[in-house]
């Protein structure tokens, strides 16, 4: 059993997409040593605007933060002696808690059709991103994800349930994404940052192959050699020219991760609040 050490305030993030790298990053520049922990599902499609790929080629960078692959919970513990920093691991959260009692735990998988576990006595501070969260089952503070109401969920309600609904990106919605239509293996030769057409083969599904539904930049695809479960996205088309966005953060992510700050200030706010009562 490792020992406990508290040079750094310690977070771990379920997930290693767009979003939850955005989160990290916001956390990293307050402070926090943060671990993003791999789920394969669903797959990472947005892997520029992730720290994903780490978990291959051992760092990744997005925007001014590099993170670096981490294979142990004794790596890890070492971290934890050094200036705040983003790691990314196979490890999952059975592996990381031995490590060190955890300081914020975060699920930002954004898994919309799964039941979510009870993260609760998990960690100091529980945090749900998206569907299936509520303080009064699963987690200690919940955050809306869904455009226009991304924010803290302040009461015990549910977070908003998926609708199914893509959001736009450019007046253009579900139709910019492919998705599996069976379980299969997924590869492809296409980068992502590529113009292309219309019609144009991306890559092949156990074989199938997938065309571009429409003309633009890849902004995301799922890496090649990975095994897909039916009904996820595969890849997404920004259509919108010279605006297309696939490296870094955008706004929607920078908008959650602000929102996952505010929840944890709200949480410290809530403290102070219950031990010194008016």
């Amino acid at each position: 059993m490792l020992q406990p050490n508290d040079h750094q305030l310690f977070a771990v993030i379920l997930g290693t997409n767009e979003i939850a790298s955005a989160v990290a990053i916001r956390l990293v520049r307050a402070g926090y040593c943060v671990v993003l922990s791999h789920d394969p599902d669903p797959p990472v499609i947005r892997r520029k605007m992730a720290f994903h790929d780490a978990l291959f080629i051992d760092t990744m960078q997005v925007e001014d933060v590099v993170a670096e692959r981490v294979d142990s919970g004794v790596q890890v513990y070492q971290a934890l002696r050094r200036p705040a920093q983003v790691m990314v691991t196979w490890l999952g959260l059975l592996d990381l808690l031995p490590v060190r009692h955890i300081d914020l735990l975060i699920d930002a998988r954004l898994q919309k059709r799964r039941i979510t576990p009870d993260l609760r006595r998990l960690a100091r501070l529980t945090i749900g991103l998206g569907p299936g969260f509520s303080t009064n089952f699963n987690c200690d503070l919940a955050v809306e994800t869904r455009p226009g109401k991304i924010g803290p969920v302040t009461d015990t309600r549910w977070t908003d349930a998926a609708d199914g609904v893509a959001s736009s990106l450019g007046d253009v919605g579900a139709e910019r994404f492919v998705y599996s239509q069976f379980a299969g293996r997924w590869h492809t030769p296409i980068e992502i940052g590529t113009r292309v057409y219309r019609g144009l083969v991306l890559g092949h599904l156990s074989g199938a192959p997938l065309l571009a539904p429409r003309d633009g930049i890849l902004r995301g695809i799922v890496r090649d050699g990975s095994d897909v479960p039916a009904g996820v996205k595969l890849l997404e088309i920004d259509p919108r020219g010279r605006d297309a966005q696939w490296t870094g953060t955008d706004d929607r992510g920078r908008a959650i991760a602000n929102a996952t700050i505010a929840a944890v200030r709200l949480h410290a706010t809530r403290r102070v609040t219950q031990r010194n009562p008016a």
